[in-house]
């Protein structure tokens, strides 16, 4: 009997201890699924570091936004007449100059040389020109002299020959006298005709000679005032009134340089640029855009110019065809006066307006938002305490706002400050 109990006080234990084993699964599962279902804890993010925004409805102007500098309209290169080398530099760029201002001074002696046979050349053929005229007034003298003297003859055998004629029909002289004078004088006219046309040809002859000689004078005067005037060039000079910009390819008036600077002793070839001279009251503002903005602008939008001292109107003026960097560059005209202080080579803000939209809905640009594309921005709860995460579809964009297609509501408060720092969030505390 005492075995019999035994065994039965083990199965109840064991039995017990089934029974509890069960419970305690049960209590660990339902406790597991509670865990399961409980809200996920949510990320607390301080007000302080978001930058919030409405949306709002109404009207949205389209901008694109470049950095630049101002340029001048008009610039005058002053390029190297002659090869020569630079003995002194009279102006630096930023120096206001004048047409006759001397910027600097080259020297050439093979130049110099030239100048100097250039000038005998000249005069040689001047010269030349003298004894040439001499020469055929001379020949055309003793050819006047020599028909002179036939004229001389052929007349007085015309007398002879008409008086002979009146004897001979008187019967005073032979015929045959008569006729003989009467040949002669007919050969003397002939040569006086001849000589009277040989003068002709030797005047258009002398004409002529004379002429190639005033050629020769020409070509040697044309070769004179060359040189002489490469010579003079040698003092280069502005040749109009502006701001010395650049001096050599490498320096600017903003103070950069490169490897074009110019400086004494160097030498320079013909049309190497010495300087550029621009005018100040004439400057227009060109712009960097970005190439995928670029392609909405257009001339004679109407754009502002920031020069940090004063903002001045303008208009688009021209779009360079190519991108080069990622950028395209636009020029922008200005209107109006222009603020102290502006001057070529200064960096500037400029915005350009690309268009007026009317009754949109738009809010803030946020830093990775991209026209005509989708984001998730997170959306501020009306009690101001959660922010959701929403999928917004974009529209057109502009400088600071972008237009939204979907996903947002006018009055819905939206964060725009960069939250890539909680991509795993959907929802966050602002405390």
């Amino acid at each position: 009997m005492d075995v019999q109990r035994g065994k039965e006080v083990r199965r109840n234990r064991m039995i017990k201890r089934g029974a509890i084993g069960v419970v305690v699964v049960g209590i660990l599962a339902a406790a597991g699924w509670a865990v399961m279902k409980m809200p996920a804890a949510v990320q607390s993010v301080p007000r302080g570091s978001i930058y919030p925004d409405t949306v709002k409805r109404g009207p949205m102007t389209r901008e694109v936004h470049g950095i630049g500098t101002l340029v001048a309209e008009e610039v005058l290169f002053v390029p190297a007449i002659a090869d020569g080398r630079i003995t002194k530099i009279n102006i630096r760029p930023g120096t206001t100059v004048h047409p006759d201002t001397i910027l600097m001074e080259l020297d050439n002696p093979e130049l110099r040389q030239q100048t100097l046979d250039a000038e005998f050349g000249l005069k040689a053929a001047e010269a030349s020109y003298t004894d040439l005229s001499v020469q055929l007034k001379t020949q055309l003298y003793d050819k006047k002299s020599a028909a002179a003297q036939v004229t001389s003859d052929y007349k007085e055998a015309a007398l002879h020959a008409d008086r002979d004629a009146k004897l001979e029909k008187e019967g005073l002289l032979p015929k045959l006298d008569a006729e003989i004078s009467n040949n002669k004088m007919e050969q003397l006219k002939i040569r006086n005709d001849l000589e009277d046309q040989r003068l002709k040809i030797i005047d258009e002859s002398a004409q002529a000679q004379l002429a190639a000689q005033r050629v020769k004078i020409e070509q040697a005067r044309a070769l004179y005032e060359l040189k002489k005037n490469q010579l003079d060039q040698l003092k280069v000079r502005a040749g109009a009134t502006g701001v010395m910009a650049q001096l050599g390819p490498g320096t600017t008036a903003s103070g950069g340089t490169g490897s074009g600077t110019l400086d004494v002793g160097q030498k320079v070839t013909a049309g190497t640029i010495l300087a550029k001279i621009a005018q100040p009251q004439k400057l227009k503002a060109e712009l960097k855009i970005n190439e995928t903005e670029a392609k909405d602008v257009k001339d004679g939008q109407e754009a502002s110019i920031d020069t940090r001292n004063g903002i001045v109107k303008g208009t688009v003026s021209r779009i360079d065809p190519t991108a080069v960097n990622g950028n395209v560059t636009v020029d922008v005209k200005l209107l109006g006066a222009l603020p102290e202080g502006a001057r070529p080579d200064l960096s500037v803000d400029g915005t350009i307006e690309l268009e007026r939209l009317n009754n949109v809905v738009y809010m803030g640009r946020p830093t990775n938002g991209q026209p005509n594309g989708t984001m998730s921005i997170f959306k501020i709860t009306p009690d101001g305490q959660y922010a959701n995460r929403v999928q917004v579809k974009l529209g057109r964009a502009s400088v600071n706002t972008i237009e939204i297609l979907s996903g947002l509501q006018p009055g819905d408060q939206v964060i725009l400050t960069d939250m890539s720092q909680y991509d795993g969030k959907d929802r966050i505390r602002l405390e």
